[in-house]
């Protein structure tokens, strides 16, 4: 019987396989546009199979991880309110948060990539979030798959 996915895609499933049968990554999704959480929490839920959350700011994104919270990945929006992201990322590796940190801004120019990777960002790309810049940070990571 034919599959309906092309080869490429199957192959896609099968590299992806052990996001969906093993130990779910956990995500949180910073951003003050509420369009935004809602399109990357169904990107990252649906396409990788991950437990996302979401807050509105940096700020929230430092009170949960001062509340014990902890997350593999966290996907953080550069212009917001109460504390921007870049200054959320700097007080996140003051604290000692090893996760992974994705910068997500509306102009990934010069200014605003050297401003996320200064701060501690691991990876700062322009919006929007998708299925490739995710599939990216996932393959430089081998942990994640193994």
């Amino acid at each position: 019987m034919r599959s309906k996915y092309s080869p490429w895609y199957r192959n896609k499933m099968e590299s992806n396989k052990q996001w969906k049968e093993g130990s779910r990554i956990s995500a949180l999704i910073v951003d003050d546009d509420a369009m935004i959480r809602k399109i990357h929490k169904a990107m990252l839920e649906r396409l990788f199979n991950m437990d996302a959350k979401t807050v509105n700011d940096g700020k929230e994104a430092v009170e949960l991880y001062r509340c014990g919270a902890n997350f593999d990945i966290i996907f953080m929006d550069k212009e917001m309110p109460i504390m921007d992201g870049h200054e959320a990322t700097k007080e996140l590796r003051g604290m000692g948060v090893k996760s992974l940190i994705v910068g997500i801004t509306t102009r990934a120019d010069g200014k605003d990539t050297e401003e996320f990777l200064g701060a501690g960002s691991n990876y700062c790309f322009e919006k929007p979030l998708d299925r490739t810049k995710v599939e990216q940070v996932l393959q430089d990571h081998p942990h994640f798959t193994t």
